[in-house]
C-alpha cells in the first residue's frame, strides 16, 4: 500500500514546508486555519512513523529519526518567531506617508535568513537521515520517492 507522503525524506521536508509556508498558528498566512503545534507535530510524527514501517527500522533507528523531526520542528519554530511582528512592521511601514525602504529591505533580509538557516538545518538532518539508514533501506526509500515524483 501506497503511503501518503512515500517516504521518510519527503516527511521530514514536510516539516520544514508546512512550517515556511503556514507557521504554527495556521495557514492561509495565520488567520487561524491551520494546524496549531501539537497538531502539526502529530502530523509529521505519524508520517514519520508510516515511512518507519515501511522500512522497517530498528527502535535505534526510530530513535534518532525522531529525534531529527523534534530538532527540525523546534528549528521550524525558532524560524517563525518573529513573523508576527515582521507582518506588523510591513503593515506599518504600507500605512506610512513614506515607507522606509531600508527598513523593509531589512525585514526581507531578516525572514530570508531565518528560512535560510532553516533550510540548511533540514539539509543537515537529510543527510544524518542518510547515515542512520542501510542501504538497503536508503534505496527502498530513493525509490518511493522516485515513484512520489513521477
Amino acid at each position: 500500500m501506497r503511503k501518503r507522503f512515500g517516504g521518510l525524506a519527503v516527511a521530514l521536508v514536510a516539516v520544514i514546508g508546512v512550517v515556511a509556508l503556514t507557521g504554527f498558528r495556521g495557514g492561509c498566512g495565520g488567520h487561524g486555519h491551520g494546524r496549531d503545534p501539537a497538531q502539526l507535530a502529530a502530523f509529521v510524527t505519524d508520517r514519520v512513523d508510516d515511512a518507519l514501517d515501511d522500512l522497517d527500522a530498528t527502535p535505534d533507528q526510530r530513535a534518532r529519526v525522531h529525534a531529527l523531526k523534534d530538532r527540525l520542528l523546534a528549528a521550524g519554530k525558532d524560524a517563525h518567531a518573529g513573523h508576527d511582528e515582521a507582518r506588523a512592521a510591513l503593515l506599518a511601514e504600507w500605512k506610512a506617508d513614506a515607507p522606509d525602504r531600508t527598513k523593509l529591505h531589512a525585514l526581507v533580509d531578516a525572514r530570508v535568513e531565518a528560512l535560510r538557516k532553516l533550510g540548511h538545518e533540514a539539509v543537515d538532518a537529510g543527510v544524518e537521515v542518510h547515515g542512520v539508514l542501510t542501504p538497503e533501506q536508503r534505496a527502498k526509500l530513493t525509490k518511493k520517492i522516485e515513484r512520489w515524483h513521477r
